[in-house]
């Protein structure tokens, strides 16, 4: 058994594999590198027992999102740590030894992301991640390189590894021992945070997150949902009340009723933009979150005895959508350091 796992979700997405896999096996001799197939309707099964014989396949048995297919994949898999790898990255020569090392040398990080730059434009972050995610004060996520979707050029301004709160799922290094303790990845969110929610798990039991600058790779981004579809707006909303409800130990009547409220001039937004649909499902978020309230609450009082030991680190202590549309912050570094846990 190898010490590393990097484990590539796969659904429908020969087109990436054939184009970016030969990359990570090159790049990866010290990992296993195995694909956990989410029952594709394409050939990419067939294309991998073809092409690549080497590497190991999890076929799981049913499409249950990106959440679902990590978990159902991960208990069939033996390391001390995981790598959650999206099929659309390329990766780098040495991209996996300085996060492994952050690992092995610092036991309290549970988990670590490299720096995230967009593959279309390489001189720029990309969007799911960049150097390392945060949340603001009504859990808002944002990362050092990108707030919004003002993306920043990489200019070595984030070259120092930092603890930040939340590692993305695109490229996510992760105790395998800790993943499963922590439940995994919430199968209910089925994609898009359940990575922030994950690790909000993990640093309410004390451990902490990091960005490592010293690994980068390329993300083309939405290589499954673009960014502009209108079922990544639904999820996007409903998984963030989720999250919240989950997760926020303070008095939630009156941080949900100010994140409703908020996401209703998001949705008068979209309307005013004639973005119909993304106003719509913007509502249908909010009933799909009052349907489950009653099992979220459940979640909610389960994980209430962990907080005691919460590690605060990466919550920012304003808010950044103020502070963006009305502040006029454009960068991470027009942020106030001393404003952040």
């Amino acid at each position: 058994m190898k010490k590393t796992a990097v484990v590539i979700l796969n659904y429908n997405g020969k087109g990436f594999l054939e184009k970016f896999l030969p990359g990570v096996l090159a790049n990866s001799k010290e990992a296993s590198v195995i694909v956990a197939d989410n029952c594709s309707t394409d050939d990419s099964v067939s294309f991998l027992k073809t092409n690549f014989p080497e590497v190991e396949i999890i076929l799981n048995e049913e499409n249950g999102g990106f959440a679902k297919g990590y978990n159902d994949a991960l208990r069939k898999v033996e390391a001390t740590y995981y790598v959650l790898l999206n099929s659309d990255i390329e990766v780098t020569p040495g991209w996996l030894n300085p996060c492994i090392q952050l690992l092995d040398e610092n036991p309290d990080i549970a988990a670590v992301q490299p720096k995230i730059l967009a593959w279309h434009d390489k001189t720029k972050f990309e969007h799911a991640g960049a150097a390392g995610g945060f949340l603001d004060k009504d859990f808002y996520p944002f990362c050092q390189g990108r707030i919004f979707e003002n993306i920043e050029s990489d200019n070595g301004q984030y070259n120092q590894n930092r603890e930040i709160f939340w590692a993305t799922g695109a490229c996510m290094f992760i105790r395998a021992k800790l993943y499963h303790e922590a439940g995994g990845l919430d199968d209910n969110f089925f994609a898009h945070m359940e990575e922030i929610d994950l690790c909000w798990r993990l640093k309410s039991k004390g451990h902490k997150i990091y960005y490592c600058a010293h690994s980068h790779i390329y993300h083309v981004g939405g290589g499954t949902l673009s960014y502009m579809n209108p079922k990544k707006t639904y999820l996007n909303f409903r998984n963030s009340l989720y999250m919240i409800t989950k997760n926020y130990q303070g008095i939630l009547f009156f941080k949900i009723f100010k994140r409703l409220c908020l996401d209703g001039i998001a949705a008068s937004l979209f309307f005013f933009k004639f973005q119909f649909r993304h106003f719509g499902v913007v509502f249908s978020a909010h009933m799909s979150y009052y349907s489950e309230l009653s099992a979220l609450l459940k979640k909610r009082k389960a994980l209430k005895h962990e907080f005691d030991t919460f590690n605060a680190v990466g919550l920012y202590k304003r808010n950044i959508v103020f502070k963006k549309f009305l502040g006029g912050v454009k960068t991470f570094h027009d942020l106030n350091q001393k404003d952040f846990n």
